[in-house]
């Protein structure tokens, strides 16, 4: 072979390995949130923002989902890289719940941390009448975005009351800001929402029409059965017009990636979460509740080596 011809074939052979190469260099960080009008989603763009800083080799991008059960099982199939999850749906993913919407036990999950406190927020127009769960019977209510965490929520809550979803007189199934605008359009009564205390959508809500929170009270919690579910409080003055403190629901949220994202990349990502909360308060008062020392506990599935790496390195774990 001449020597021309050998550089004919080995230079675009040595190019298509320099760029493969590259390629292969080049990773990305998809995080998997929920609405835009959730607390998810602010959470994640000020995550995407620190991981940017944190790890400038990695491209990082949010993604709007479903939430909770949309997120699990797109990590489980490798098209995301971290996502935000409650505590009963990542329990309910790795046993393999298929009322819950996960067909078989996803096993490639892996802990990252314990992040704060869901509430589960039951809102009602103050013309429906409605001021218990009990009232919610032959009502219209939106439930959330089909198999998202806030809707295995409702299924869970309305059980525990006595109720399914045949007694109420028409269900959505609508995530948190559709659920509000039908709700100042007086087509729905009352509404379902599981998110951090203070969520947007409610606050918007609260600002156009009069509302009610429907207490949750501690025995339906009782009745649910379920080590998740822990009875709490919404404090008075949450929102606009709610003038009492009422009682609900409280569900731990965590953040999730899967096995396939590499120790020293889930290291990074959980290492710089702590070292910059301020920005993930910044996004939302949610992130106030985001405790270190917390991190590693309720994880109802193993942790992630890189999570558990830095978890030993500051002594949380031994």
């Amino acid at each position: 072979m001449s020597l021309s011809t050998l550089r004919k074939v080995v230079v675009p052979c040595c190019l298509a390995l320099l760029l493969a190469g590259s390629a292969h260099a080049a990773e990305f960080i998809s995080i998997l949130t929920g609405g835009t009008s959730g607390v998810y989603y602010p959470l994640g763009v000020a995550l995407s923002q620190i991981y940017t800083k944190a790890i400038p080799d990695a491209k990082s991008s949010v993604q709007a989902t479903k939430a909770s059960a949309e997120n699990l099982n797109l990590l489980q199939s490798g098209r995301g890289e971290i996502a935000f999850t409650l505590g009963d749906a990542l329990s309910d993913a790795w046993k393999g719940n298929e009322d819950a919407g996960f067909k078989t036990p996803l096993k490639k999950l892996r802990g990252v941390a314990g992040i704060y406190s869901n509430y589960i927020q039951i809102v009602a127009s103050a013309d429906s009448g409605i001021k218990t769960l009990a009232d919610l019977r032959g009502k219209r209510v939106s439930v959330g975005a089909p198999k998202s965490g806030t809707e295995i929520n409702a299924r869970a809550i309305l059980k525990g009351a006595g109720l399914s979803y045949k007694d109420l007189g028409k269900v959505e199934y609508l995530p948190f800001g559709e659920s509000v605008e039908l709700m100042k359009n007086r087509q729905i009564d009352a509404t379902l929402i599981s998110a951090g205390l203070g969520v947007s959508a409610i606050r918007d809500l609260a600002t156009s029409v009069k509302m009610v929170v429907v207490p949750i009270p501690a025995d339906v919690v009782a009745k649910v059965n379920d080590p998740a579910y822990i009875a709490g409080v919404i404090p008075a003055n949450t929102y606009d017009g709610q003038t009492a403190a009422v009682a609900t629901v409280a569900i731990e949220n965590f953040l999730v990636t899967h096995q396939g994202v590499s120790t020293d990349t889930v290291y990074k990502m959980t290492k710089s979460l702590y070292e910059n909360l301020d920005q993930m308060v910044a996004a939302h008062a949610a992130a106030k509740a985001i405790k270190r020392e917390e991190g590693p506990k309720h994880m109802p599935l193993p942790l992630h080596p890189g999570a558990e790496k830095y978890y030993r390195e500051i002594g949380l774990i031994k």
